[in-house]
């Protein structure tokens, strides 16, 4: 064993024994993987002592001393069995630091790389945005009183490299816009699909999934339909049906909050209010964690596109009924969703799908960040890259969010620091691209393809209802003679409080309060230190450490027992004993009372975490008229800034934290005026305010089309319209669904492929194949029941179609339904242009006309070749919807080719190519970038676009971000 090493050598001893203490107890040891990891966050694996030691070896540790430990046992050598698995042992485990390491080089040099690729992204918009033309200045709309929203800058050309400042604060309507709100019959949807969703009795921390996230959803949507000119909140969540969970949490429909207007019928699928929808997806009888909902989001946007048309025809009808001389065929126009907001990754993905299908707008919230996760896991050598994918999911869930940031409207965030520390991440969102934009839309200049979301500070907002009127009453309150003594009480005293007052050799002293969980991030330590050697602090207030619950320090998991035994040492060396209270339990119910009995000694609230991402603890304090003491780092920064209510320290020092708290502690004048402010500007965090401020955003910020535009098939042929063609396509689509799904790889010969469909089209219902069962009900394009997608790319070498293979399989799927008597129409999904489909279509012997729709371009145009063959209008005008245009066409191959290629091997193939489609001619598929590089490099930069590789790699298409072959079909 190496001399010096003494530290790995007691680990690796205790690893030797803990494995023979397994063995005698008949349990396997487990093999050391390449890279181990801890327990996860967000699991509860049981404790491995062998992971732990080889845990603790590897973090402590440089390889080198690894190494060395290794050789010195190579050294000792000898025919003993635990030598030679000290050996071995010894290898594996430095074999597993020098991998993480690697890991880490390989991250950081990612980082660099985005960051370097970042910069360059942003630099290239900057440089596009930075000057207006002499046409866009001439053209710059000057409407009356458009100068006073604008400042002295931005009423002067930009000359100047820096950004122009502008007004970006959001005006909150008034009394009278408030009234004249209420006639408005807004209906909104929320998304939140994972954890365990209810409206009573929420089991808050019940996993990792069920936490802050779902109260404050639910509260939210409580709050926005109390909230004037809103008609109806849907929450949409998962529905679970499964002995694990309660039984509620398989209820179709859980009603939150009803309209009190006597004119609502109760009805829940047209009724006002606010309701917890669940919508079955994935398996019903298994409660799954968010990391394995991935391969059914699909399921759960097709359920909620059909519960939000439902809704919006049932508040059609209700709210806006036709006019007593429409004819008696006239329908009600549906009431469509006025915002569509998805919370977290999972759902930001959903509501995204959900906004491009219905083309209104887009929120989304971000409560735990993918690429924050990423790097958190990483600096702290949780895990390693392979393991935080196989546990995360975290490359999946971070293009959820770049999903989401594709197509939201605006981001709602808690404080400023999460736009730019978290935000700022990701490739879809430029903080200085984003204000040059702001500057180009506010002046009425093109943004030259380029799109960024708009950032939205809303802190969430809480229920005040709580709190008493007492808490916020000025003076001195109470006799804290009477609050410490039961017997001078007028009425009991909270048992916590005396749980807290035991400790204390004298009571009746201000109290300084800090609650948290036990976590080396919350900084109590440096605390205890600065109130330990401040004897002026010491003598003027006591302190009071709420510290989670605990029954034994040993038992506590994480990190929770290092911070506790640090804190009880620290109480021991300062001597502090009778001025420090720890109690070990409190309920929750038990927190407003903590808070009262502090305010009640004119005592001071403190959070001096090393960062706090928004601060929740400070707000509440706030509301029972408690000055704070707070953390720099953060969401504090903002939340005092609101509040006035006390003092920003630096967490890092204790002299710092000294003086602030002496400051309050010691001048009742500022102390009161802290606690005025506090109960003066407390409402900007409750509920109305967040819901008034969110409403008013969204009305700035998101574009509402008016009247909303819905996609219809063109009208039906003459010869069908006698039999009852003016019916709506969504009226033939109600029973319309998917049959068949059949996935024919490229690598499959034509034999096989036919097979394939022959055999899926035989396991059809009898009853869709029965001859002439439909032709008496006039069944034609429109009006099908059931559809046949052939979606069959079937290209040679060369990258033209393979006529023989495809003829094949769609003479199969042909023959299969000629007995459907016109139930059964065919739609052909290619990446083909319309012209070349057809040309496809006739080499094949099939008549175009034959199909319902020819969706091409990879998604890009909607062709009815039974009327004509041409894009159709509205589909186009569907998917124009943040297009780039001709603004992205000479980007793509720059950013597309790699370092060695040549301009002719990603060229402009101007045939090809459609208005809402750029198409690529690729030469040589190794001398161009994968479509994820391309498409980072376009968000870099602001373009929104989807990428599709097609004709077997040698075009690449570029099409509209509302635009893809599984969206056109739907």
């Amino acid at each position: 064993m190496a001399v010096g090493n003494e530290w790995i050598n007691g680990y690796l001893e205790a690893i030797l024994d803990a494995g023979s203490k397994l063995r005698v107890q008949g349990v396997s040891l487990p093999p050391l993987e390449p890279a181990p990891a801890l327990a996860s966050e967000e699991s509860s694996a049981a404790y491995n002592p062998t992971r732990y030691f080889v845990e603790e070896v590897v973090r402590s540790f440089d390889d080198q001393a690894l190494h060395k430990t290794w050789t010195k046992v190579v050294a000792m050598r000898n025919s003993q069995e635990r030598n030679n698995r000290l050996e071995n042992l010894c290898w594996r485990i430095w074999n597993v630091a020098r991998q993480k390491k690697q890991v880490e080089r390989d991250y950081s040099q990612e980082v660099a790389r985005r960051k370097q690729e970042q910069e360059l992204g942003s630099l290239e918009a900057a440089e596009d945005l930075s000057e207006l033309s002499e046409g866009e200045k001439e053209t710059v709309p000057k409407p009356d009183g458009a100068a006073a929203h604008l400042s002295a800058d931005e009423q002067q050309p930009q000359q100047r490299t820096r950004l122009a400042r502008i007004n970006s604060e959001v005006r909150l309507v008034s009394d009278d816009e408030d009234e004249q709100s209420k006639d408005r019959n807004l209906y909104i949807v929320l998304v939140s699909i994972h954890g365990l969703v209810r409206g009573e009795n929420m089991e808050l921390g019940r996993d990792s999934d069920t936490g802050g996230q779902v109260k404050y959803v639910v509260e939210l949507a409580r709050a926005l339909a109390a909230t004037a000119g809103v008609h109806r909140v849907d929450l949409l969540t998962r529905q679970i049906s499964c002995p694990d969970v309660d039984w509620t949490y398989g209820e179709p429909v859980e009603m939150l909050e009803r309209l009190s207007s006597g004119d609502d019928d109760g009805d829940e699928s047209g009724g006002g209010g606010a309701y917890i929808v669940r919508l079955p997806c994935g398996p019903r009888d298994q409660y799954i964690p968010k990391e394995e909902l991935w391969p059914h989001i699909p399921e759960f946007v097709d359920r909620a596109l059909s519960h939000v048309t439902n809704v919006a025809r049932a508040l059609g009808e209700q709210l806006q009924p036709p006019p007593s001389d429409a004819p008696a065929t006239a329908l009600a126009a549906p009431v469509w969703p006025y915002v569509i907001h998805g919370h977290y990754a999972d759902a930001a993905e959903v509501a995204a799908n959900l906004a491009s299908a219905l083309n209104v707008p887009m929120v989304m919230t971000g409560h735990s960040l993918g690429r924050n996760k990423l790097e958190q896991l990483l600096k702290l050598g949780r895990m390693h890259g392979p393991e935080i994918q196989g546990t995360y999911k975290i490359a999946r869930r971070i293009e959820a969010e770049e999903t989401g940031l594709d197509t939201a409207e605006m981001v709602v965030t808690s404080t400023k620091q999460e736009i730019e520390e978290q935000w700022g991440l990701y490739d879809g969102f430029d903080l200085m691209v984003e204000r040059k934009l702001r500057v180009r839309q506010r002046r009425g200049v093109s943004s030259l393809g380029r799109y960024m979301p708009r950032m939205a500070v809303i802190p969430p907002g809480m229920d005040f209802s709580f709190v008493d009127t007492q808490d916020t009453a000025d003076g001195d309150g109470a006799d804290l003679q009477m609050l410490i003594d039961p017997v001078k009480a007028k009425k009991a005293l909270p048992p916590i409080w005396s749980e807290i007052l035991r400790f204390f050799t004298n009571p009746h002293k201000p109290m300084i309060l800090a609650l948290s969980r036990p976590d080396p991030k919350k900084n109590i330590t440096t605390l205890l230190k600065a109130y330990g050697e401040s004897r002026k602090l010491r003598e003027l207030a006591n302190l009071t450490l709420i510290l989670g619950n605990r029954d034994d320090i040993d038992d506590m998991a994480g990190g929770g027992g290092t911070v506790l035994t640090a804190v009880l040492k620290l109480i021991d060396r300062y001597d502090l004993y009778g001025q420090v209270a720890y109690p070990k339990h409190h309920k929750q119910t038990d927190v407003p009372h903590i808070y009262r009995l502090a305010a009640k000694t004119k005592g001071v609230f403190i959070n001096p975490a090393l960062v706090e991402p928004f601060g929740l603890t400070i707000i509440e304090a706030a509301a029972y008229g408690l000055p704070v003491v707070a953390t720099k780092n953060g969401g504090p920064v903002d939340i005092l800034k609101a509040l006035h209510n006390g003092l920003l320290v630096d967490p890092h020092s204790a002299e710092a934290i000294t003086g602030a708290l002496l400051s309050l502690l010691a001048d009742k004048g500022q102390w009161l005026e802290s606690r005025r402010n506090g109960l003066r500007n407390i409402h900007r965090f409750s509920w109305p305010h967040h819901c008034r401020l969110y409403l008013s955003h969204v009305a700035a910020y998101c574009d509402h089309p008016s009247p909303h535009q819905r996609l219809r098939v063109p009208g039906v042929p003459a010869a069908s319209a006698s039999m009852g063609g003016d019916d709506s396509l969504s009226d033939s689509l109600r029973g319309l669904s998917l049959q068949i799904s059949v996935d024919a790889s490229s690598d499959l010969n034509a034999g096989d492929s036919a097979a394939l469909i022959m055999d899926a089209l035989r396991r059809r219902p009898a009853a869709d194949r029965r001859e002439g069962s439909g032709r008496a009900l006039g069944f034609a394009p429109g009006r099908r029941q059931s559809l046949l997608v052939v979606a069959v790319d079937c290209y040679c070498d060369d990258g033209k179609p393979d006529v023989e293979q495809l003829k094949k399989a769609i003479d199969a799927a042909m023959s299969a339904g000629d007995g459907a008597g016109g139930r059964q129409g065919y739609v052909l999904s290619t990446g083909m242009t319309i012209p070349e489909a057809a040309e496809t279509l006739k080499a094949c012997g099939a008549d175009p006309a034959g199909f319902d729709a020819l969706i091409c371009s990879s998604g890009a145009e909607i062709c009815y070749p039974w009327k004509e063959l041409t894009a159709d209008e509205e589909y186009s005008g569907h998917v124009a919807f943040r297009w780039p245009g001709d603004h992205v066409k000479t980007v793509v191959p720059r950013l597309g080719k790699a370092e060695d290629a040549q301009a002719s091997d990603l060229a402009v193939d101007v045939s090809a190519g459609s208005v809402h489609c750029h198409a690529y001619a690729a030469t040589d598929a190794s001398k161009v970038k994968k479509v994820d590089s391309i498409r980072q490099a376009l968000r870099m930069r602001g373009f929104r676009c989807n990428l599709v590789y097609t004709r077997a790699c040698t075009r690449l298409n570029v099409i509209p971000l509302s635009a893809s072959r599984p969206r056109a079909l739907r």
